[in-house]
């Protein structure tokens, strides 16, 4: 396993359109493997493989809840691998939520979204699955299927607001002597 570069806004890699996975391989797995360890780094709930400079239509995520409500409560983990995912239906509810991203470092926004969605995916032996899903997976799962067509959270928001995070998210990587990736 190995922590890959996590691509930053406004790298062009992060603007394609990822292409379907047609080979359930160990490299396939290693990738998986890379994806995991990257987003827990980093640290994130979710990461698609476009984001790591592999355009192609994977992505992971792992909520990961905290055993109790105890300060020091241990993390449970439970990694999810979405492949050629798909999203059959959405409610007609949105919700609103505040969304960040690795690609856009430390800025935040309020994103409104399909509170439920039903969706289908294979895994990484490429077996298919169908479910419905809703709360914060099912917002985490919008977002990452965003990057695999090339869209951001902030692609969501006004002119205006993506404008200011933009602002915020330049003056930051300069306080922080980071330019972008």
């Amino acid at each position: 396993m190995a922590i890959r570069r996590i691509y930053e806004t406004p790298d062009p890699m992060l603007r394609q359109t990822s292409r379907p996975v047609e080979t359930f391989d160990v490299s396939l797995k290693t990738l998986v493997a890379d994806m995991f360890e990257t987003m827990y780094a980093a640290p994130g709930i979710g990461l698609a493989a476009v984001q790591v400079g592999e355009p192609i239509r994977l992505l992971v995520i792992d909520l990961q809840e905290p055993e109790s409500e105890a300060k020091d409560a241990p993390i449970v983990r439970d990694p999810r691998v979405f492949i050629n995912p798909e999203i059959l239906t959405t409610s007609d509810n949105e919700i609103p939520y505040t969304e960040g991203c690795l690609s856009v470092p430390e800025q935040y926004a309020e994103v409104m979204r399909p509170d439920r969605i039903r969706a289908k995916w294979q895994d990484v032996d490429g077996t298919m699955h169908e479910e419905d899903i809703d709360g914060l997976l099912a917002v985490c799962l919008q977002h990452e299927m965003d990057h695999l067509n090339g869209v951001l959270f902030i692609d969501h928001l006004s002119r205006l607001r993506r404008d200011m995070v933009l602002k915020k998210l330049a003056k930051w990587r300069k306080e922080n002597g980071l330019v972008a990736a």
